[in-house]
């Protein structure tokens, strides 16, 4: 969520601004200590690994924005947002990783900051971590639930995330369909938009769009850091020092950061990370088991699939990539559903003999769950190729009316969830089409420049 505010900074740490200008930027952060007194951590692995939190703080926020914005009521001091961040060795990736807030987390046994009363190891959900022993209980607690050792902590809060798009001149993001949300007051048409920083920040915190809830949210939320990434490195402000000056003091000064992120580590990251783009990035939650795992006390919990999960931070130990490589494909249109969900029987309704098989394998081919046994239709001079469905799947017909250029969609009660394609005299080809989530590849990671606005 807000943390892609501080991924922007790494981003933005270009090699030709110069140490006297990351010098004087730095001195800016808000400097914490969360690695204070932590023993028995685990083993350091290749790469830089970053814990970016986002808190619910609101102080700075005016009045009439928290109106605005549906931000009322007393900020719960946890953390709204957990990710860790993976950078390569050869800093040529991020790999981003959502915690869900609910987790099922056990704290370690640590001593109340504030009242100085010890505590026994127990269980909670994972933002209260942040509550109960502030940035250095969350790192002890995330260390001890992936084995992956934090290198640096960089947290960010309400204030901060909605200057940094707004400085940025606003980011791009799509959406299939129309989003909307009652309680943060998100309301997108289907379609491109340009959010400026209060409208970003509804749809990163908006949960209550459909029935994913948190995961949905976490969703948008690593889209938006894509987008955001995409913006930051190609609107030009790397390359003028006025511009990044501007942009970069304006992020860091809600920025809380670990002591030893400073200069230097700026500095070596804006180098490295000078082609960095939306492709050079990569996102995924952690692996669920139970998405409402009941405890005592607590109430309903996620828990973590604990072979999945292990897989997964294994991997970030051993700086490999998240994603698997895939061919290179053209572009295609964003949809609402899901090919794969789509089931079709084809008919040909023309004389040209195999046409029904060629457009069933073409469906096919680009995902459609067709019948692999085309009929002939009942007529055979059919001019314009016809998609007829059931009301009740009219999100599906759509889907499959977008792969073929210039169909027609024709209602039939009662017809089922199959939709039936006929295929007509002015059939030329399938176009791809991919729902507005690709599918996952290996741990559920897909790259950034498959969920920014093409």
């Amino acid at each position: 969520m807000r943390v892609a505010t501080t991924l922007s900074v790494l981003v933005l740490g270009a090699g030709g601004i110069g140490h006297a200008v990351v010098t004087n930027l730095e001195s800016g952060i808000d400097r914490i200590d969360p690695f204070k007194d932590m023993k028995n951590r685990p083993a350091g692995g290749n790469g830089m690994n970053l814990l970016l939190v986002g808190t619910d703080g609101r102080d700075k926020i005016t009045a009439a924005e928290k109106k605005k914005y549906r931000l009322g009521g007393a900020p719960c001091h946890c953390t709204d947002t957990i990710m860790l961040v993976h950078l390569s060795a050869d800093k040529e990736r991020a790999s981003v990783v959502s915690l869900p807030r609910d987790s099922y987390a056990e704290i370690p046994e640590h001593r109340d900051a504030t009242t100085g009363k010890e505590h026994a190891a127990h269980p909670v959900k994972l933002n209260a971590a942040y509550a109960e022993g502030g940035p250095n209980l969350t790192v002890r607690t995330v260390e001890h639930m992936t084995g992956v050792k934090i290198d640096h902590y960089l947290e960010v809060d309400f204030t901060s995330f909605m200057t940094t798009v707004d400085t940025l001149g606003g980011v791009k993001i799509c959406t299939a369909r129309p989003m909307k949300d009652s309680y943060t007051g998100l309301d997108l048409a289907a379609g491109p938009h340009e959010l400026d920083g209060g409208q970003a920040l509804q749809y990163v915190r908006s949960r209550h769009i459909d029935g994913a809830a948190d995961l949905g949210r976490m969703q948008r939320q690593q889209k938006f850091m894509a987008s955001l990434i995409k913006q930051a490195t190609s609107s030009g402000v790397l390359l003028n020092p006025v511009r990044f000056r501007e942009v970069a003091s304006t992020m860091l000064k809600s920025v809380r950061a670990d002591k030893g992120f400073g200069t230097e580590q700026m500095l070596e990251l804006g180098q490295a990370m000078r082609g960095f783009s939306a492709a050079s990035s990569e996102f995924t939650s952690v692996p669920m088991g139970n998405v409402a795992y009941q405890v005592k006390g607590i109430g309903s919990t996620v828990k973590w699939d604990a072979r999945k999960s292990k897989q997964l931070f294994q991997a970030l130990r051993d700086d490999k990539p998240l994603t698997v490589a895939r061919p290179k494909q053209a572009p295609a249109k964003k949809v609402d559903v899901p090919p794969k969900q789509i089931r079709v029987q084809v008919y040909n309704g023309t004389l040209k003999d195999g046409l029904g098989s060629t457009v069933d394998t073409a469906l096919h081919g680009t995902g459609f769950n067709t019948t692999r046994a085309p009929l002939t239709g009942p007529q055979r001079d059919v001019k314009h190729t016809l998609v007829t469905y059931d009301p009740r799947w009219d999100r599906s017909a759509k889907s499959l009316a977008a792969a073929l250029p210039g169909a027609e969609l024709k209602a039939v009660k009662g017809q089922g969830g199959t939709m039936k394609v006929t295929a007509g005299e002015d059939y030329r080809k399938v176009e791809r089409v991919r729902a507005e989530e690709p599918d996952p590849g290996r741990f559920g990671a897909v790259k950034g420049d498959e969920v920014v606005c093409p």
